[in-house]
């Protein structure tokens, strides 16, 4: 099965459905499979009391709220409706993750293909058990999570009905720095749950992700914007589009360059071999009836004769006719 790559456009719209759709467009011209939002309540999402993150105070300033910033981006369910329909006319995959449960209720009626739980729900019970009861795959980040914080919601996820569950692993700070990434942390998730892993990506540019794929990532995630200028939250540390269709480009190849993993010849380089391979020929003028030895048998290209792995079964051998230098030894010799 191929890697699932999800564009993640977020709140990368500023709330604006003409923007909302132009990403959609973005991430069909892109390649990826899917295009991902969030759809939350502000309300219902945070307190009124709570702060932005640091790195959003950088993006957004530090004079509003985290609340009110939510405001600002958040489409109504009519919205996300509009969108979905958007995305089957396009021909890419609608997904939206929901940050409190009515949202989920709300998105479960768009009969999604899978959930995707975000890092900072990992530890809220409540919405891990609605999404796991409703039967769908899900994708679930683990940034900021200790191993025992996943082994739990593992467990609770189970324990509802989920039964298709894929871990991603992540670093949720944005950007996230390099020495951070830590990337053989997925595969260490993949050994110790035994499920499938992949790889949300914070980092700045596409070389992490492309390597994720290399490392057996089976879904990449990585937001992307319009224009990295744009006054919002996550702009920033997004792809711009054109850095999004050179990753799934990059990963794509990747994907084709793993192949099956069995060793053999491929079509491409069978040609090579008459050509870059050795056969056993005259190292000089050989009469009929001399016997063949090291003094006048050489190997050279081409590989179209006799191989130098049968050397010792052609050693003492009787020349059957008259050799000029670099001729091939007739494999009737042998």
């Amino acid at each position: 099965m191929s890697i699932r790559i999800i564009a993640e456009a977020g709140v990368n719209h500023n709330g604006s459905m003409e923007l909302a759709k132009k990403m959609i467009d973005k991430a069909k011209e892109a390649g990826a499979d899917y295009i991902k939002f969030q759809t939350f309540q502000p309300e219902k999402l945070v307190s009124k009391y709570a702060d932005k993150a640091e790195y959003q105070k950088k993006t957004t300033g530090s004079e509003e709220s985290q609340l009110e910033m939510l405001k600002k981006l958040a489409l109504t369910q009519e919205n996300f409706r509009e969108l979905k329909d958007y995305c089957k006319q396009v021909g890419i995959g609608f997904i939206s993750t929901p940050f409190d449960l009515d949202s989920i209720d709300f998105l479960e009626s768009l009969d999604m293909d899978f959930w995707k739980i975000p890092s900072g729900e990992i530890t809220n019970l409540p919405y891990l058990i609605k999404i796991a009861k409703t039967g769908r795959p899900i994708v679930m980040s683990t940034g900021m999570c200790q191993i025992e914080e996943i082994e739990e919601a593992l467990t609770w996820l189970k324990k509802s009905g989920a039964r298709e569950i894929t871990l991603l692993h992540c670093n949720t700070q944005y950007p996230t720095p390099m020495e951070d990434v830590n990337l053989n942390a997925m595969q260490s998730l993949r050994r110790q749950f035994q499920l499938p892993v992949g790889y949300s990506d914070h980092t700045q540019g596409i070389e992490v992700p492309i390597a994720a794929a290399a490392l057996g990532a089976t879904v990449i995630e990585k937001h992307f914007t319009l224009d990295q200028a744009m006054e919002g939250p996550d702009h920033m540390a997004s792809l711009a589009p054109e850095e999004l269709t050179a990753m799934v480009r990059a990963i794509r190849n990747i994907e084709k360059a793993l192949g099956d993993g069995e060793k053999g010849v491929t079509p491409s380089e069978m040609a090579n071999r008459t050509v870059a391979r050795k056969s056993i020929v005259a190292a000089g003028r050989i009469r009929k009836g001399e016997p063949f030895t090291e003094m006048n048998l050489t190997v050279k290209r081409p590989g179209n004769g006799i191989s130098p792995m049968n050397w010792f079964e052609v050693l003492g051998k009787t020349a059957g006719r008259d050799y000029f230098e670099d001729e091939l030894i007739d494999k009737e010799e042998l």
